[in-house]
């Protein structure tokens, strides 16, 4: 194993540095709490008969009587969501698995899961990221009770992982870990499905064929393929120690997967206060286990909402992650893998190729890795490098992953990346900071500069460009949709004009203040920029005609005039009232009023 990279080496420890005063009060407050015995033998009579009114018999004497663990589900189950159906039949599976061996577990309670793909492009998006602090508080709501020694969390998609951890690590002192379901089988082939959708833009296909397509692609339970937020979320779970080797992107209902649940079921147990190798989630989630986060992000290209959710979730730990540890790492992480939107294939082809283990292995080969963390596996990060398996008999064990590629145009080693650096970028200039992922986007577009188009709206997009307003090299400035604005909707919808203009041959780039996911795709996006319009950012400056300059190649972010010039104007202003309409304009009030800059993780909590 290769000596630690100096540039990881002195990213980890300006993080430690820096973090030092709040991460100490963080495990100082989580190390406080006391672990002498069941956590339930805290509760009056009352309280532990009202714990264990509902239980059979087995159970109920184990909760009154014994010394076992008790191990807390917090379920986002819902059979709306393709990824979560398959937790249906979970707890029923996770109690019996307790029981068979000696222990005890109960529906904590559940989180609310919205499906991104459901509500895209719809009012229901401004809700989304919202949804991500409400998670952390419900969790954290489900574990007050006193009644728990661990935890198991069950959830996949978009906000619901980074909402769970966030709550998990509100009550850090409790071990714990995710479960995850697997991906769906793959669909037609991603290009076939964006071919359709372009399509569909430049209105050459019909809505009932555009739908037979997406059905295609969105067919059966489990997660989406592509490599979004949702995957990403796996990817993170897992370099970061808290899933088992191989968990992440094993199929859905099939006897591995259900073997990983039943062995992540009985580590949970032994990592209790009550069994034999105590490790609360707290203490895996440190500097390292961030950084080890961040690092996978740049190696995969993974999801640009965790620029957002990483930093919300070191928070939570006492840990002070910044968008310059982003950026200070992503000239030294090389690009590994690409599955759509970043290339051709889905994550099921990027698992058979070598996956997760793959890419760990050939991280910690050059150094480009912490390896000495806790994980729930126990072993550091090099337990990771390895494969699950079932032998004859049905027994569950891992297998050392190979040290070549099982397909290099979706997975390739250290020696021969897809990029020399990472797939995300942070750039700065007199129209803020934001963030750009370049894994995707051709070599000639990391430079674009072309006169700006200005849209307050993202629905003002689509219907300029059939009006014929379009058909030339233009920054697409979407503004007003920042956090504090209107919740931070993904701006998905916008992907297939944008797309077809560029495959035109126009040269066109997007410029907000909203948030694009992991499928900003082929189009340069320099998204989430802060300060915000809403919050008199230079964004709210830019009028039609300015010429903009986004430069992914120099870190720069640039509206082309003289500071004076640009300091002397107002900011334009809009109406916000008129975006949040129906069920939810009174909750997401709640959201605006406390929501945070992008930069600091955009949320409330």
């Amino acid at each position: 194993m290769s000596t630690l990279h100096p540039v990881v080496a002195e990213v980890t420890e300006r993080l430690r540095e820096r973090s030092r005063e709040t991460r100490a009060t963080y495990l100082q407050r989580i190390d406080a709490i006391d672990r002498h015995g069941p956590q339930r033998e805290h509760l009056s009579c009352g309280n532990l008969a009202h714990g264990f009114a509902a239980c059979g018999s087995t159970d109920k004497d184990a909760l009154r009587n014994g010394r076992r663990a008790n191990l807390a589900i917090i379920t986002a189950y819902n059979d709306m969501l393709s990824a979560h159906q398959p937790y249906e039949r979970y707890p029923a599976l996770i109690r019996q698995i307790a029981r068979d061996a000696g222990f005890t577990a109960q529906v904590a309670g559940g989180v609310p899961a919205m499906c991104d793909g459901v509500t895209q492009g719809q009012p229901g998006m401004q809700l989304s990221l919202f949804s991500r602090d409400l998670i952390a508080m419900a969790a954290a709501v489900s574990l007050s009770h006193d009644m728990f020694d661990g935890a198991l969390y069950l959830g996949i998609c978009d906000k619901i992982v980074p909402g769970l951890l966030i709550g998990a690590l509100s009550f850090g002192h409790l071990p714990g870990a995710f479960v995850p379901s697997g991906p769906m089988p793959s669909g037609i082939p991603n290009e076939q499905k964006s071919k359709v959708r372009q399509a569909w833009a430049d209105g050459k296909a019909s809505k009932a064929e555009l739908l037979e397509v997406e059905a295609a692609s969105y067919h059966a339970p489990g997660t989406c393929t592509f490599y979004g937020t949702a995957n990403s979320n796996q990817m993170l779970m897992e370099i970061m120690g808290l899933h088992l080797p191989g968990a992440s992107f094993t199929a859905p209902d099939t006897p591995l997967r259900d073997a990983l649940t039943a062995d992540v079921v009985r580590r949970v147990n032994t990592l209790s206060a009550l069994g034999e190798h105590f490790l609360p989630i707290g203490h895996i989630i440190d500097e390292r286990a961030i950084i080890n986060g961040v690092i996978g992000l740049h190696a995969t290209g993974g999801s640009t909402n965790h620029l957002l959710h990483l930093v919300a979730i070191a928070h939570a730990a006492g840990i002070a992650l910044r968008w310059d540890d982003f950026d200070a790492l992503s000239g030294v992480i090389p690009l590994l893998a690409r599955v759509y939107p970043n290339g051709y294939a889905d994550v099921n082809q990027f698992h058979d190729a070598g996956g997760m283990a793959f890419l760990i292995d050939q991280l910690l080969s050059a150094g480009l890795l912490h390896a000495d963390v806790n994980t729930i596996f126990g072993t550091g990060m090099d337990g990771y490098a390895q494969i699950p398996q079932l032998d004859a008999a049905g027994a569950l064990h891992w297998m050392p992953v190979s040290k070549q590629s099982g397909n290099r145009g979706v997975l390739r080693g250290i020696d021969e990346p897809f990029r020399a650096d990472g797939g995300l970028r942070m750039l700065q200039g007199n129209l803020g900071r934001a963030v750009i992922k370049v894994s995707s986007v051709p070599d000639d577009r990391l430079v674009i500069e072309a006169p700006a188009i200005v849209f307050q709206d993202q629905d003002e997009v689509p219907a300029a460009f059939k009006r014929g307003e379009l058909n030339r090299d233009f920054v697409a400035v979407v503004r007003f949709q920042g956090p504090q604005a209107n919740g931070m909707p993904e701006l998905h919808k916008l992907t297939p004009t944008l797309t077809l203009l560029q495959d035109r041959g126009h040269r066109i780039a997007l410029l907000t203040d909203g948030r694009m996911s992991g499928a900003s795709g082929r189009v340069p996006a320099a998204i989430h920029v802060t300060p915000e319009a809403v919050a008199g950012g230079n964004i709210a400056k830019v009028r039609n005609g300015d010429m903009i300059r986004l430069d992914a190649l120099n870190g720069r972010l640039d509206v082309l005039m003289e500071k004076h010039e640009l300091d002397a104007r107002l900011p334009h202003t809009t109406d916000l009232s008129s975006q949040h309409s129906g069920m939810g304009r009174e909750l997401f009030g709640l959201f605006r009023q406390a929501a945070t800059t992008a930069d600091l993780g955009a949320g409330v909590l």
